[in-house]
Parts: structure tokens; C-alpha cells; sequence
């Protein structure tokens, strides 16, 4: 089965909201653990308590910036800095640290995969997501070329068709044309014509 670039365009829009929709639901899901963390126990609907929620987001909303950056620069070939990897790779480990600390302190194994899953999937989905986007891109630039470079059939072309079909006993009408050549009807009927002319010429 051929796929039209529409096609691949949707799947690509698809795709492209299912990641960014995995990695919100576990920065969502990081948060809370972040907050428990800076939280130290301290207690509920307190100033501390209510500030530790702010952590988190302060360092997502870094990350995510710097992912929708990435995304418009590296499809336009053009490389980011130093400083933009290296603010994109500590807040993803500052995330997995604040994630994890406690499981670590805590020695159990089922803490450490059960926080490190989140903050990892993240991680993995952040670098896949532009290179997915590119190479279905790349994959709607591929079904449209065909498009650009079939040649389009000229006048001169279907009537040569045309007339190596015709012999005496056949009626030139527009049907027969589009039967002969496969032309478009409007075609059709300007080719009978000619071929009349010509007919009637000899």
C-alpha cells in the first residue's frame, strides 16, 4: 500500500505529540517525588512545603525550552553551543539525582527502578524526539519525490500515442482517445479534434 506525504504527515504529527506527551507525564510523575524531596519533611501546606513544589518545575521548564530549541535548530542544520548541552544534560541529571536520592539512601532496589524509570524514559525520549522528527521529515520528503519528478505527459506525446493506435476503420471520438492514450477527458476531445484535422488532410 503507497503512502501519500499526508499520510506520513499525520503519523509524523502523531508521533511527535506522543512523545512530548510521554515525557510531560513523567516530568509530571518526577515532580512529586522532587517535591517530597526538597520537602524534608516538612510539614503540610507549609511555606517550605509549598515552595518545594516550585523546584522541579523551575528545572523542567528549563529542560523543555531547551528541547523546543533543539528541535527548530537541528532542523535547520544549525548547532547549539556548549552551554545549551550542558544545561540540557545537568537538569536531566539533576532531576534523576533529586529522583533517586532517597532510594539510593534507603538501599532498596525496587526504590531505585521504580524512581529511576520516569526520569530516564524522559531522558531517552528528549534525544529521540528530534531525530524522529527529522527522519519523518525526511520520509515525507521521500514519498513526495516521486511526485516532483515524474515528467507530465505532453499534447505531443498523446496524440504520437494516438495516431500509432489509429488505423481506417476506427471513429475518432473523445472515448476512444482516453481509451487509446488514458488521457484526461478534457484532453480528450482537443486530441479527437486533431486527429481529425489530420484525417481530414490526407
Amino acid at each position: 500500500m503507497n503512502e501519500s506525504p499526508e499520510d506520513v504527515g499525520r503519523v509524523a504529527v502523531q508521533v511527535d505529540r506522543l512523545c512530548w506527551t510521554g515525557i510531560l507525564l513523567g516530568l509530571a510523575f518526577t515532580m512529586t517525588n522532587v517535591q517530597q524531596f526538597a520537602a524534608a519533611g516538612s510539614a503540610a501546606w507549609s511555606l517550605s512545603w509549598w515552595g518545594a513544589w516550585l523546584l522541579d518545575p523551575m528545572v523542567s521548564l528549563v529542560l523543555l525550552a531547551i528541547l523546543r530549541a533543539e528541535q527548530i535548530t537541528a532542523r535547520h542544520g544549525v548547532r547549539t553551543g556548549g552551554w545549551v548541552r550542558g544545561a540540557k544534560w545537568f537538569t536531566l541529571a539533576a532531576t534523576y539525582v533529586m529522583n533517586t536520592w532517597q532510594a539510593f539512601a534507603e538501599r532498596s532496589p525496587a526504590l531505585v527502578v521504580l524512581h529511576s524509570v520516569p526520569p530516564l524514559v524522559v531522558f531517552v525520549a528528549t534525544e529521540a524526539v528530534t531525530d524522529l522528527r527529522d527522519k519523518l521529515g525526511a520520509a515525507v520528503a521521500a514519498v513526495r519525490q516521486p511526485e516532483r519528478t515524474t515528467p507530465r505527459t505532453s499534447f505531443a506525446e498523446y496524440l504520437e500515442v494516438a495516431r500509432a493506435a489509429l488505423t481506417s476503420e476506427v471513429t475518432v471520438t473523445p472515448a476512444w482517445v482516453r481509451e487509446a492514450t488514458g488521457c484526461s477527458r478534457g484532453l480528450s476531445s482537443k486530441l479527437a479534434a486533431a486527429l481529425r484535422a489530420e484525417r481530414g488532410r490526407s
